[in-house]
C-alpha cells in the first residue's frame, strides 16, 4: 500500500470527532453501523482511524449525526501543529486524541451552541488561563 493510501493524523482527528459525535447523541457503534449500512467493526475502525473515510461517506455520515461535514475537521490546524513526534508511525498503534470523559463532551456541545463569536472567544480564552500553570512569582 503506498504512503498516500495509508490514514493520516487528519484521518485519526475525523475518527476522534466521529466518537465524540456518537458519545454525544448516546449511541452505540451498532446503532451507527446500522443507520450507514455498515458493521460496528468498520465503524470502530473509522473511529480508531485505521480506515480512511471517503468525502462521500463523511458527507453521509455528517447527515445522520445531524451535524456539518467542517464539524470533523475543527481543531485540525491545532492539532495538525502538535509535533509528529508524539504519534506513532504505526497506524494501528498511532495514539489518538486523548479520549474525551462525558463532562468534557458536554462542555464541547455546550460551547458550540454559543452563536457569539465574542463570547467564545472570551470564554475559551478564560478556559486557556484557568488551565494554564500559575506563574511563580
Amino acid at each position: 500500500m503506498s504512503d498516500s493510501k495509508l490514514p493520516s493524523r487528519i484521518d485519526r482527528l475525523i475518527g476522534q470527532r466521529l466518537r465524540w459525535r456518537r458519545k454525544e447523541l448516546k449511541w452505540t457503534q451498532e446503532q451507527l453501523g446500522e443507520l450507514l449500512g455498515l458493521t460496528f467493526q468498520q465503524v470502530q475502525k473509522y473511529e480508531k482511524g485505521v480506515n480512511r473515510i471517503s468525502a462521500g461517506r463523511l458527507y453521509e455520515i455528517s447527515s445522520v449525526l445531524e451535524v456539518p461535514v467542517l464539524y470533523f475537521y475543527e481543531g485540525a490546524e491545532e492539532y495538525l501543529s502538535l509535533p509528529q513526534s508524539q504519534f506513532a508511525e504505526d497506524s494501528e498503534a498511532a495514539a489518538p486524541l486523548p479520549e474525551m470523559d462525558q463532562e468534557a463532551m458536554e462542555l464541547i456541545a455546550a460551547f458550540q451552541r454559543i452563536e457569539d463569536d465574542v463570547l467564545r472567544k472570551s470564554l475559551l480564552a478564560t478556559i486557556k488561563a484557568a488551565a494554564s500553570p500559575p506563574k511563580p512569582d
